[in-house]
């Protein structure tokens, strides 16, 4: 895996591997809590892998056995200003993006407060066995700001964030697995292996009809049931206008991906 060229006192680093990025939060003096600066690098990381024609899927990962464990506290209460007035869209500075492609988020350790914003940021959430989730900025009396309150509750559900959200709590692995929280539970120690494998199988299906799909199912919250349909079929044409579908449909045709079986193609 290449490092990207970066100095080391940066807070935000990136790997790449092919079509896989690995945007790593790298605090670990703070358990990767995030200050300014960090938002804006993590933005900027983003919004490059964004950019980049050869990139496919990202995976969100926390150094030192930590995901993130939110904003830092002690760089807001030093800087004495108000972060949302300041940054705009929200203090960990990429909770208002809308990416075209994929991002898994690789939990270990806790993702608490804006921590726990960013892994609902992501698309797909893996977490070790010991990772703790939670509202932990419920004990400063803090509101969230980057995007749970919206995110939250159409992902596990009404009740179930309201419970998450009011009370604090921490929830386990294994809840939020029960929850849908996160959608896979791996060993710890290998979370950010297990994502990137994921994110490798993923990268290597063709691109056009999987940011389809994504994108179709991001924005159908809005719409009614017609509507969504129509605009599931809308977009789905224009896949099926280019090359690439018939590509695949081809190849179909003569014979790979039989019986279920997956491989991917670029």
């Amino acid at each position: 895996m290449m490092l990207e060229d970066a100095p080391s006192s940066c807070s935000i680093r990136t790997e790449k591997n092919g079509n896989v990025w690995t945007i790593i939060i790298h605090r670990p003096d703070v358990r990767n809590a995030i200050d300014g600066v960090a938002a804006d690098e993590l933005t900027e990381a983003f919004q490059a892998f964004e950019d980049d024609p050869d990139s496919r899927v990202a995976v969100l990962y926390g150094s030192g056995g930590t995901f993130c464990a939110g904003g830092d506290l002690a760089a807001m209460v030093a800087d004495g200003h108000n972060p949302i007035r300041e940054k705009g869209g929200g203090p960990i500075g990429i909770s208002h993006l809308r990416l075209s492609k994929p991002v898994i988020a690789a939990v270990s350790g806790y993702a608490v407060a804006g921590g726990l914003e960013l892994a609902l940021f992501c698309d797909i959430r893996m977490a070790e066995t010991s990772a703790v989730f939670g509202v932990f900025n419920r004990r400063w009396g803090l509101p969230l700001c980057n995007g749970s309150t919206a995110r939250l509750p159409r992902l596990i559900g009404h009740g179930r964030a309201m419970d998450m959200i009011l009370t604090g709590r921490p929830v386990s692995a294994e809840e939020a697995l029960a929850y849908g929280l996160v959608t896979r539970v791996v060993e710890d120690g290998t979370v950010r292996a297990e994502a990137e494998t994921l994110a490798a199988d993923m990268a290597a299906f063709p691109p056009e009809g999987l940011r389809c799909d994504r994108w179709n199912t991001l924005t159908q919250f809005s719409m009614d049931l017609d509507e969504a349909l129509d605009h599931e079929l809308q977009n789905a044409a224009r896949v099926f206008d280019k090359k690439e579908a018939l590509k695949g449909a081809r190849a179909f045709v003569n014979g790979k991906g039989r019986h279920g079986t997956f491989g991917g193609s670029s």
